[in-house]
């Protein structure tokens, strides 16, 4: 079951990148330079941030579980090579509901995005990947590819040991030859945990990461 549902989540994120011959053939990188609007009428893009690691993070304000993993992202954030941005989605058609929840549970990310529904075809998720449940999150590396999917909680000690082993095998960071037996582009797989939280839409169990 747990190797059915992973197969099925990086199927999901391969439908939002081109093939890696696609990107190859074209010299496009995989992941989207994505364009966000903050709350505050700020504009943000990907590359804004190069050589900066970018966590974005989906939530939405009447998800306990979204609340957990805050105090990690505002840290992650404190760091001179890191930025995170916090989406909100689903909140219904008062878009001012997404500042207060993130002022209520003291967000201090580099910025909060009002995202609207996740059907919506301009919704910002559909410029990262997949969201199927909350809390998800990306992450991107330094020079703009996206090297984590993490369907859950958000754990600083995972995030921590796997920067420092992608700089060790990634010659943009390590100056020596890249290892074979890591990719830079590879995305981090992530194992799960049943939690029996229900949406108001779905009513269904999801699943947090435990990776």
């Amino acid at each position: 079951m747990r190797k059915l549902l992973i197969g099925s989540l990086m199927m999901g994120l391969a439908a939002f990148m081109p093939s890696a011959s696609a990107a190859a053939d074209s010299g496009a990188t995989k992941a989207i330079n994505f364009e966000f609007v903050d709350v505050n009428g700020a504009s943000l893009k990907l590359s804004d941030f190069k050589g900066k690691w970018v966590l974005v993070n989906f939530w939405a304000p009447w998800c306990p579980l979204c609340w957990v993993e805050v105090p990690t992202l505002n840290e992650l954030n404190k760091r001179k090579d890191f930025v995170v941005i916090g989406v909100g989605l689903d909140y219904g058609p008062d878009e001012s509901i997404v500042k207060d929840t993130a002022n209520r549970h003291s967000i201090e990310f580099h910025a909060v995005v009002a995202g609207g529904a996740r059907r919506n075809p301009d919704s910002p998720f559909r410029q990262v990947g997949p969201v199927d449940f909350y809390p998800t999150s990306y992450i991107y590396d330094p020079e703009g590819e996206i090297v984590m999917f993490i369907p859950g909680q958000v754990r600083m000690n995972k995030i921590l040991a796997f920067m420092d082993d992608y700089k060790a095998k990634n010659t943009r960071f390590a100056g020596g030859k890249r290892s074979d037996a890591a990719p830079a582009n590879q995305i981090q797989e992530v194992t799960y945990s049943k939690s029996e939280t229900r949406t108001p839409a779905a009513k269904k169990s999801t699943r947090t990461t435990t990776y």
